[in-house]
């Protein structure tokens, strides 16, 4: 017979569970759900013309051209730092380790503001080598390499943290086999390494081009606000708001958004995909 005191923990496990739900759905709706609809009500308040008329604006091009274009040149670079971070932390043991790990960590801590303020402190024409710049006519503030160099800044933690505790939890059993057997480095890598990381890597890549085409904080420092040259679409979206032009603006984020949404519908495909793959390798292994 169930005691007294285990008849109340039943009772109170009936309606815990409920009740967490409803607060967490309440919260969703009320904080998530209910602005996303927000932006999509007020990018069509006037009608499909006039949505449809945002996007023909050569503003509205280059803005989305630029953000593209950012996030095509940063996500290569991070690949390239991530792995090899990724590698060396995971596979190595060297004095700074700890040092690398907290530089790795060090946007996360930082606000963007901060990061784009340095930057500007950095390559500006009053900046500790703004003067060798402009010598050389080299201009990196108020352009597009400053607007690459800020994103870069932002976005570099994003696939060195996601293959770090990855490639620390599979060891490297695999590679010294692959090793013991007469493969070099670059065999190992490809045919070993890749292969274990790769929906882990591209988990980080994902995310980092989703930070990469939304970043505000960093890139408004650093772009000066140039019309047709250094916007980027969050910034083009301010832009617009400010101008009253709220049709635009919430037109152009409706597009962020959608970007966005895709972005986590890959996401949750490549989270699918690596579950199973996982979940096969384990019934391989226990058979």
């Amino acid at each position: 017979m169930p005691t007294h005191r285990a008849q109340l923990k039943s009772q109170e496990g009936r309606w815990i569970r409920p009740a967490l739900i409803a607060m967490a759905l309440l919260f969703l709706a009320l904080f998530l759900l209910m602005p996303l609809a927000a932006v999509f009500v007020e990018a069509f308040r006037r009608g499909i013309g006039a949505y449809v008329q945002t996007f023909t604006d050569p503003y509205a091009h280059s803005a989305i051209r630029l953000t593209l274009l950012v996030a095509l040149m940063t996500i290569p670079v991070n690949l390239l730092f991530g792995v090899a971070a990724a590698w060396a932390i995971a596979r190595f043991e060297f004095r700074g380790k700890g040092v690398l790990l907290t530089l790795i960590d060090l946007p996360f801590a930082v606000s963007p503001v901060i990061a784009g303020l340095m930057f500007v402190l950095l390559f500006g024409l009053h900046g500790l080598l703004g003067p060798w710049l402009l010598e050389r006519d080299i201009q990196i503030i108020f352009a597009v390499p400053g607007i690459v160099l800020a994103t870069l800044f932002v976005t570099f933690p994003f696939i060195a943290r996601e293959l770090i505790p990855l490639m620390q939890s599979q060891g490297s059993e695999e590679e010294l086999a692959a090793l013991s057997l007469g493969a070099n480095g670059w065999q190992i890598f490809w045919k070993v390494t890749l292969p274990n990381i790769k929906w882990g890597l591209l988990y980080g890549i994902i995310l980092c081009n989703a930070r990469a085409m939304g970043e505000f904080g960093a890139v408004s420092v650093v772009s000066g606000h140039i019309r047709g040259q250094t916007n980027t679409m969050p910034l083009h979206i301010e832009i617009l708001y400010n101008e009253y032009d709220f049709v635009g603006a919430f037109a152009m984020a409706s597009l962020l958004t959608l970007l966005a949404l895709v972005t986590l519908v890959v996401k949750s495909v490549v989270e699918w995909k690596s579950n199973k793959e996982h979940a096969h390798t384990e019934i391989g292994v226990l058979q």
